[in-house]
């Protein structure tokens, strides 16, 4: 399942594919509604109909760009759609367009380049997509302004238990939400799957108040930099030490009593689990926990290699742990 989720491009404001496969994966086993901007609240009932809403949200959208115009030489002008740095983007491949067009993203040659602009990355506005178009008018007969594009990354699991992809964030915690909803649970459990999370949390903003939680947990990936040279604090959390739970980012600070209680669980249940050794980034939890009369949050990430790229990468291990840390924790959040 996980390999298929990312294999659809779905970049904020343009969720429908992803939509509809979790649609057709859930409606067997649940009732659902899609809200005005696109999000899907999905209602499973449980053996008991609890005294307090528990809520479980996953994002939809991945990052990927927008055509913002076409050049007289059949070049695409584009920019970012969500938090992408320009460095990873030069000779990637992409697919834009409703018709798949292939195409790659170039720069000035590097021969070209003055000595300052070897020592600098490219803004958006310097780079081009390369479609093979030789003119305005041939690439305005398969491209539009407005065209979405995205990475174009195939699925591989390499190494000993390894997975690179694009949008790794956040289709791992909608994988396991799709889970949850197919499997039994104890109690009465919304599942929210958020549109536009990767340009302002505004999908989730909407669904937080018409669930009006008491508690909600955000399935997400999060930055691991374990790589070569980085030690200690810098290293943010590692692949393979299990699913991170947070304490602060920069658009929440967590509900105490659940960050333990998550600990306590895993403990209790030899879980692997770390916490984010950095404050930094956000996700959905920043807007339902200020939504209606506020709402008790709490995140449980999958650590991510090169997150926001074409190649992310996790590590098997970690979406297991991460499976057993919420199969253990979610009766107990409505203790």
């Amino acid at each position: 399942m996980l390999k298929t989720l990312c294999s659809i491009n779905s970049t904020s404001g343009d969720e429908k594919a992803v939509r509809e496969f979790i649609i057709n994966e859930i409606k067997d086993y649940c009732d659902y509604y899609i809200d005005n901007l696109g999000s899907i609240i999905a209602y499973k009932k449980g053996e008991i109909k609890p005294s307090k809403v528990v809520s479980i949200n996953a994002h939809m959208d991945e990052v990927g760009f927008i055509v913002t115009g076409i050049t007289e030489d059949g070049y695409l002008r584009f920019t970012n759609v969500g938090g992408i740095d320009s460095r990873v983007c030069l000779d990637r491949c992409v697919t834009v367009g409703d018709k798949s067009i292939k195409g790659v993203i170039g720069d000035k040659a590097y021969h070209l380049l003055s000595t300052d602009e070897k020592n600098i990355c490219p803004d958006f506005d310097k780079l081009l997509i390369d479609i093979g178009a030789s003119s305005k008018k041939e690439a305005e007969e398969n491209i539009r302004i407005g065209d979405y594009a995205y990475f174009d990354s195939d699925f591989i699991n390499f190494g000993n238990g390894y997975i690179k992809a694009k949008a790794l964030d956040d289709r791992i915690g909608c994988m396991l939400m799709v889970e949850l909803i197919k499997s039994e649970l104890k109690y009465d459990t919304v599942f929210c799957f958020n549109v536009q999370e990767e340009v302002g949390l505004r999908g989730s903003k909407c669904t937080s108040y018409t669930v009006n939680a008491d508690i909600a947990v955000v399935l997400e990936a999060t930055t691991a930099a374990d790589l070569d040279g980085v030690t200690g604090c810098d290293r943010v959390c590692v692949l393979g030490d299990g699913p991170v739970v947070s304490f602060m980012d920069r658009s929440t600070i967590y509900d105490r009593d659940l960050y333990n209680l998550a600990f306590s669980v895993a403990r209790e249940k030899d879980i692997p689990i770390q916490t984010k050794t950095a404050v930094a980034g956000g996700n959905d939890a920043g807007a339902i926990q200020t939504s209606g009369n506020g709402t008790r949050v709490l995140a449980i990430s999958l650590p991510c290699r090169y997150i926001h790229s074409a190649n992310s990468v996790v590590f098997e291990t970690d979406i297991k742990n991460t499976r057993k840390l919420i199969k253990e924790l979610l009766p107990k959040l409505y203790d």
